[in-house]
């Protein structure tokens, strides 16, 4: 059965994802396993497993239609792994979230009740800094956040023009995506379905996630997020609709 959301009705939040800093970790498959939701498995580039922080700018934000004052433009930053589903349309290849960040409290609300994602807030800000001087049309990219005083950040420079993600290649399978998958407390699943356009993207020439990851998302991350990262990559970004989730029946296709 089709369980594409019929998009005149199924919409739940509309927004522009901008300014997409993307560091990507090679990651023992083994860590990830306990998180993959139910009815989805690891997905992998050339037999490597990734994970990602992810931070970008969430601007004119809408929900179910409606502009919420104060919270339309803001910063998110965000760990996610990797996974597919088997359909009878075909693999869906989705991502699944571990921890996002988010500067107001209402929206980590919104999004822990009705999408059951671990959201917290916490004082965030980004900087964006592009130098139209340069020949090479430098940008440099931050986002930060304060946990218990500190602040912490991700960054990444790049250089030149955006670029489409080469097909079979690495940023396409980062940033190719139209799904998620959250894991339920009653150890069901969601999945719900993010439409945007394809992302152009430049090759970050250096790129630092500055944070305790232990304190922020637990041991077992530790040692993978506190080495630099495989890769990095700017996206550009675009408009997007995230529609209304749906809970996968036990056991079996849609």
């Amino acid at each position: 059965m089709n369980r594409h959301p019929d998009t005149s009705t199924a919409r739940f939040l509309t927004a522009e994802w901008r300014y997409l800093a993307i560091l990507n970790y090679k990651i023992d498959p083994s860590i990830l396993h306990p998180l993959v939701p139910a009815g989805t498995e690891l997905d992998s580039w050339n037999g490597q497993t990734f994970m990602s922080v992810v931070g970008f700018q969430f601007l004119n934000t809408r929900v179910l239609g409606m502009s919420i004052p104060f919270h339309r433009n803001f910063e998110e930053v965000n760990l996610r792994f990797y996974v597919r589903r088997n359909t009878s349309e075909g693999w869906r290849r989705a991502v699944v979230f571990v921890k996002e960040l988010v500067p107001r409290a209402l929206i980590a609300l919104t999004a822990r009740v009705v999408y059951g994602e671990n959201y917290i807030a916490l004082p965030m800000k980004h900087r964006i800094k592009v130098d139209n001087d340069d020949a090479q049309m430098g940008r440099q990219v931050l986002y930060s956040w304060n946990l218990y005083g500190r602040e912490d950040h991700l960054r990444l420079n790049v250089r030149g023009e955006a670029h489409e993600p080469v097909p079979g290649s690495e940023e396409e399978f980062i940033t190719e995506h139209y799904w998620g998958y959250t894991r339920r407390k009653n150890r069901g699943t969601m999945e719900y379905q993010v439409m945007h356009p394809r992302w152009r993207v430049w090759t970050a020439q250096d790129a630092q996630l500055k944070c305790d990851a232990a304190e922020l998302y637990g041991n077992q991350f530790a040692e993978c997020l506190q080495a630099s990262p495989d890769s990095a990559l700017l996206a550009d970004g675009s408009e997007v609709t995230v529609f209304k989730g749906i809970s996968l029946p036990t056991g079996g296709d849609q």
